[in-house]
């Protein structure tokens, strides 16, 4: 679908040929009808930004935004597993995910980026992007959120991303997501503190799942005990 392509263009930092296809979109989005009328017209608002605004003060809008604001963070397990061990068995269970679906990941992106986890749902069937999208959903919410706090556009993507599937993420586990101190981009102090290295936990990983098992990948997005994240991939 390209719906999910879209979105992940949306979700990249922004650049001439970003602003160039941009116009394109919103067909994109109406053809395949995967997103609902309103959401899509609040898609609008951010792609008319994008094509239209200087490039500069949108990658500085980006940059503040998703790059230096550590509860924004467009990496999934950045927000259930931290830099815990977890994560590193995460990301070799869902590089497998698409590899094993005949996708190549550029070898300077990590696997749970947002923008790269949507083009490997571009490629897969409706009803099973649907299900991967779900168990996301309570990062995605907690991220919309947030940018509903600093009355940001982008919102409107995490939004569309939340009304594919069909299916509301549980608020109590939304809420333990949103506990994270949301610091504020422009504090350099505070930005400091919230990225400094944290433990490594070094205890037994989790045993018995397959690396392309969905449902391993699932337990883990759907592992949200902590609160908090395209490179470009490729068919072979």
């Amino acid at each position: 679908m390209k719906t999910f392509k879209v979105l992940s263009a949306l979700l990249s930092y922004p650049s001439e040929e970003l602003a160039d296809a941009a116009p394109d979109f919103g067909a994109i989005l109406a053809a395949e009808t995967l997103i609902p009328a309103a959401q899509r017209r609040a898609l609008d608002v951010l792609i008319e930004e994008i094509a239209t605004h200087d490039v500069c003060g949108l990658q500085e809008r980006y940059g503040l935004l998703f790059d230096r604001s550590k509860t924004l963070a467009l990496y999934l397990f950045e927000h259930v597993h931290g830099e815990s061990r977890d994560r590193g068995q995460a990301m070799v269970d869902l590089r497998a995910m698409y590899e094993n679906a005949g996708l190549v990941i550029a070898a300077n992106e990590l696997p749970d980026y947002l923008p790269l986890f949507l083009e490997f749902l571009s490629t897969r069937p409706v009803a099973e992007a649907q299900a991967l999208l779900a168990d996301t959903a309570h990062i995605l919410a907690a991220l919309g959120e947030r940018l509903d706090r600093r009355q940001s556009a982008y919102k409107a993507v995490f939004d569309a991303l939340l009304a594919i599937p069909q299916k509301a993420p549980r608020r109590d586990v939304v809420d333990a997501l949103l506990q994270s101190p949301d610091v504020d981009p422009m504090d350099l102090v505070a930005l400091d503190a919230a990225w400094e290295e944290e433990e490594v936990r070094f205890g037994p990983g989790e045993q018995g799942q397959g690396a392309c098992s969905h449902d391993g990948l699932i337990a883990k997005l759907r592992h949200a005990t902590r609160a908090v994240g395209p490179a470009q991939s490729q068919s072979q």
